[in-house]
C-alpha cells in the first residue's frame, strides 16, 4: 500500500488546509497525477500520486488542517478500479412525473435544489464545455453543484487546468441570487437563503492577520503625487509592436514603473530597508513584489533582481508570475523575500487609494487609473493623461523628506522615460 503524505511546504510553512480532493475513493490514478489541492497561507499547491494504482482510502476530508508529513490517503498499486472499495452512492430520488404541459426541455433539466441529481444528468445538462470542467473537478465539487440546484453552465472555473473549485460554485450561487438573475428566474432565486456562512480560506485568514499586523506594528503614513503619462504612453505606442515582435512579450507600463522604482530606491535606501528588532536592515538587492488579484485573494509574487533585468525581462517575469498566481501554482519561494511592493488599483478603476504595507517591507507604491485631466503646462491649461501615485511607508524608518523625494524621483522618471535609459 502506498501512503500519500503532506509534502514539504516551503520555508517557515508547517501547516496547510485540504482545499479540494481531485479524485474519489475507488478511482484509478497515475503517477504524478494531481490527487488533491493543499492551501497554505502563501499559495495553493497540488499533491500528486507517487505511483500508479487505485485510490483506496481518503483519511483527511476537505477543510481540515494538516501538518507536514501527515497521512492524507492510501493508494493500492495492485488494485484495479473495479476491485477497489467503493463509496456507496446515495440512492437516486424517484424521477418526478412530468405534467402534461411540461416541455421536453423542462422534463430533462434537473430539478432545482435536488441533492440526489445524478452525475450523468448533470453532464448532460451542462453541455460539452462545462462537462469537461466538471469531470476534471473533484467529487466534492460535483456534489456541491448537484446540491446547489444552479445551472452548472454558468459556473466560471478558476482552478488549475480549468477545474471548478468550491469557491466557484459559491460564487455562481451568489450571482444566481442577484436582482438581475432574480428577474429572469424568480423561482430559483426564492430558494437562495438570505444569508450564508462560509468558513474563511487559509489564505484569506492569513491575509487578514498580516494586514492587521501591519496596522498594529508600523507607523503607516501615505504621501501622494501625480504623474503625467504623456511621454511614456507615446513611447509605448511607438515601440509596442517592435518590442513584442523582438521579445515575445507585450510592452506594458509595469516595466517602466519597476525601473523607475529601482532607480529611486538606489538613491533613497531607507525605502528599501526593513526593521528587525532594534536594527535596520538595508537591502542592496531589489526584489519587487507585484500585487496580483486572484479568485482566492490578493497575492504578491516577487520579481527578483529587477536592477539587473531589462524591461522585457521584467514584463516576461510578471506575466509568468501572474499566470501562476491565477492558476494557483505559485511556489512559496515566489511569494517571499520582496524588498518593496507595487500595487495597481487602476486596473479596477481606482482613482486614488492608500495602500497598506506588505510586512516586513517598509513601503509600497500604489498606481491608479490613468485619467485625462486639465493641468497647467507652461502657463497654459491643457488636457493630459494623469495618474495619481500613492506611497505608503513606515514612518519609524522613513522620514517624510525621504518619502516625498522618492515619489518625486519616480514621477520624474516616468515623465521623462529617457532618464531611465541614461541613468540620470
Amino acid at each position: 500500500m502506498i501512503e500519500v503524505t503532506v509534502p514539504d511546504l516551503g520555508e517557515s510553512v508547517t501547516e496547510a488546509t485540504v482545499a479540494q480532493w481531485l479524485r474519489a475513493v475507488g478511482e484509478p490514478v497515475t503517477a504524478d497525477e494531481p490527487l488533491l489541492e493543499l492551501e497554505t497561507d502563501k499559495a495553493t499547491l497540488e499533491v500528486v500520486a507517487p505511483k500508479d494504482g487505485v485510490l483506496t482510502e481518503i483519511l483527511v476530508p476537505e477543510g481540515e488542517d494538516v501538518e507536514v508529513g501527515a497521512l492524507l490517503a492510501r493508494i493500492d498499486p495492485t488494485a484495479t478500479a473495479s476491485a477497489a472499495p467503493q463509496e456507496t452512492p446515495p440512492a437516486p430520488a424517484p424521477a418526478p412525473v412530468p405534467s402534461a404541459a411540461a416541455t421536453p426541455e423542462a422534463s430533462t433539466a434537473p430539478a432545482a435544489g435536488d441533492p440526489q441529481i445524478s452525475l450523468p444528468d448533470l453532464l448532460s445538462f451542462m453541455g460539452s464545455g462545462a462537462n469537461e470542467a466538471l469531470e476534471r473537478s473533484g467529487p466534492a465539487v460535483r456534489k456541491a453543484v448537484a446540491e446547489a440546484g444552479i445551472d452548472p453552465g454558468t459556473i466560471v472555473a478558476t482552478g488549475p487546468d480549468g477545474r471548478i473549485r468550491l469557491e466557484d460554485v459559491a460564487e455562481a450561487q451568489v450571482l444566481a441570487s442577484s436582482p438581475a438573475a432574480s428577474a429572469s428566474a424568480p423561482a430559483a432565486a426564492a430558494e437562495v437563503p438570505r444569508e450564508e456562512r462560509v468558513k474563511m480560506s487559509r489564505m484569506r485568514r492569513t491575509i487578514a492577520t498580516r494586514l492587521k499586523e501591519a496596522q498594529n506594528t508600523a507607523a503607516i503614513l501615505t504621501t501622494f503625487n501625480e504623474v503625467d503619462m504623456t511621454r511614456v504612453m507615446a513611447l509605448r505606442k511607438r515601440y509596442r509592436d517592435a518590442f513584442e515582435e523582438k521579445h515575445g512579450v507585450k510592452l506594458g507600463f509595469t516595466g517602466f514603473f519597476a525601473k523607475a522604482v529601482v532607480a529611486a530606491l538606489q538613491e533613497i535606501p531607507a525605502v528599501n530597508a526593513e526593521i528587525e528588532g532594534e536594527e535596520i536592515i538595508y537591502k542592496h538587492h531589489y526584489d519587487l513584489g507585484m500585487a496580483v488579484s486572484t479568485p482566492t485573494g490578493l497575492v504578491v509574487p516577487v520579481i527578483r533582481d529587477c536592477d539587473q533585468k531589462s524591461l522585457a525581462e521584467i514584463e516576461d517575469s510578471l506575466g509568468e508570475l501572474a499566470g501562476a498566481a491565477r492558476d494557483g501554482k505559485l511556489s512559496a519561494d515566489q511569494m517571499t523575500g520582496g524588498t518593496f511592493s507595487i500595487t495597481n488599483g487602476g486596473v479596477f478603476g481606482s482613482l486614488l487609494s492608500t495602500p497598506i504595507l506588505n510586512r516586513p517591507q517598509s513601503a509600497i507604491l500604489g498606481l491608479h487609473k490613468i485619467q485625462p485631466r486639465p493641468v497647467a503646462v507652461d502657463g497654459e491649461v491643457v488636457v493630459r493623461p494623469m495618474m495619481y501615485l500613492a506611497l505608503s511607508y513606515d514612518h519609524r524608518i522613513i522620514d517624510g523628506r525621504e518619502a516625498v523625494t522618492f515619489l518625486v524621483k519616480v514621477k520624474e522618471a516616468i515623465e521623462d522615460p529617457e532618464r531611465l535609459l541614461l541613468a540620470v
